[in-house]
């Protein structure tokens, strides 16, 4: 069957959750301003799973008019009843690079006591490159959250803040695995004779996968 703007308005405006989740996800394959416009009615509507997938599909979708997607972002961002939503907002204010929005992610990193909305949060920092989020990710980076950690640790690696080198390099000793191969991606984008210095070491990692990527980032600093 033809995918046409009729034929995914008809699924969206389905009384059935299921068949308007269909409609998300068929908007990729019709023209974006459109599906723009076709989405905005479900970013907030009464079902969580339709919320979630909309709200994630403004990731892509938010870039037809960025100041209707901040504004949308922000309201599921502080309102919406569920972390999976609020976290996908963090996701696509991320995705979207919407500077705008940092205080924001700040103001609800601080209030929530959600680690799902706190991680999603801390990796759009990465994405956003905003020098301000240094401050948020170094207090991210001592969370007693292992996955709060390794998103914290890559996303000062994507900030490019050279300042993040002597905070990171302790992590190279740190018992889970995942966070020194995020430590050695970061610290192959950082650059600089410490991080070197420290990939040299980790080229000697107990972990294979850690060892390959350290040598394969050293490649970038020979």
């Amino acid at each position: 069957m033809t995918i046409t703007p009729e034929s995914v308005k008809e699924l969206l405006d389905s009384d059935n959750f299921g068949d308007r989740i269909r409609g998300i996800n068929q908007l990729r394959q019709i023209e974006p301003l459109i599906a723009f416009e076709l989405i905005k009615p479900l970013i907030d509507d009464k079902n969580t799973r339709v919320r979630y997938a909309a709200v994630s599909q403004l990731d892509t979708l938010g870039t037809q008019d960025l100041t209707t997607s901040l504004a949308m972002l922000r309201d599921r961002l502080f309102n919406d009843p569920e972390p999976d939503v609020q976290a996908a907002a963090a996701d696509a204010i991320g995705g979207l690079k919407l500077t705008e929005a940092f205080d924001d992610l700040e103001k609800t990193y601080h209030q929530t006591s959600e680690w799902l909305i706190q991680f999603s949060i801390v990796a759009a920092l990465g994405e956003l490159g905003e020098p301000r989020g240094f401050e948020l990710l170094t207090e991210a980076l001592q969370s007693d959250n292992n996955l709060l950690q390794t998103a914290a640790v890559g996303a000062l690696g994507e900030l490019g803040d050279n300042r993040a080198i002597p905070l990171l390099i302790p992590f190279a000793t740190h018992k889970d695995w995942q966070i020194r191969y995020r430590l050695v991606q970061a610290l192959g984008k950082l650059g600089g004779a410490e991080a070197v210095a420290t990939l040299q070491k980790l080229v000697e990692d107990d972990v294979d996968q850690v060892a390959q990527e350290a040598k394969n980032n050293l490649q970038y600093h020979s």
